[in-house]
């Protein structure tokens, strides 16, 4: 009965996170987007941490690829399994699940704002580094060019912490309802997934 549910646990957690990922689909504003939400998601509700990374960052793939070869085909020659910057944007993910996997180990309003404060910067600082690296013809690779990229972000900033408390907001928000209504997606203290 236990391992019955815990697939279960793990494939709503999975579900979840991947209808989260496909939302990505619908029109949106520059960067308001469940990439943070969904990293911490993962980091605070599989007990096993691999699955932290690898369900989100395959959610998040899965995802890029329907976007870069069919939403943005235009602006890639061929079919594009990784776009330029996709380097930073996972590794951003990544430091943002490790947040959350040390942050979310008891969670709370306090536990969430932070880690959804810390996510949104996290991303903002890795993204538009990578932004700076990738365009040395928009930034020159000076300081000062860092400084411009950064300064030039800071708009997209805004987007990235509302869809970040929006997403971490629903995530969250639908799983504990999910748990209280269906008791058999708990986790017991002893059990791991």
């Amino acid at each position: 009965m236990e391992i019955k549910k815990l697939n279960l646990r793990f494939g709503v957690i999975a579900a979840i996170i991947l209808v989260a990922a496909m939302s990505r689909l619908l029109p949106h504003l520059p960067n308001f987007a469940p990439v943070g939400g969904m990293a911490l998601f993962g980091a605070a509700y599989y007990s096993k941490r691999r699955w932290a990374f690898i369900v989100p960052v395959a959610a998040m793939w899965i995802s890029d690829i329907i976007l870069n070869n069919i939403v943005y085909s235009q602006y890639f020659d061929g079919f594009v399994w990784f776009y330029g910057g996709s380097i930073f944007t996972y590794g951003a993910f990544a430091l943002i699940t490790l947040l959350g996997i040390f942050v979310l180990k008891k969670i709370s309003i306090f536990n969430l704002t932070c880690s959804v404060l810390a996510a949104s910067v996290i991303f903002f600082l890795i993204s538009n580094f990578g932004a700076w690296l990738s365009m040395a013809d928009t930034y020159p690779r000076t300081f000062s060019g860092l400084q411009a990229c950064y300064f030039a972000g800071i708009p997209f900033f805004r987007n990235t912490l509302l869809g970040d408390i929006f997403y971490t907001s629903v995530l969250f928000g639908t799983f504990e309802i999910l748990q209280y209504r269906f008791p058999i997606l708990r986790l017991q203290e002893n059990i791991s997934e």
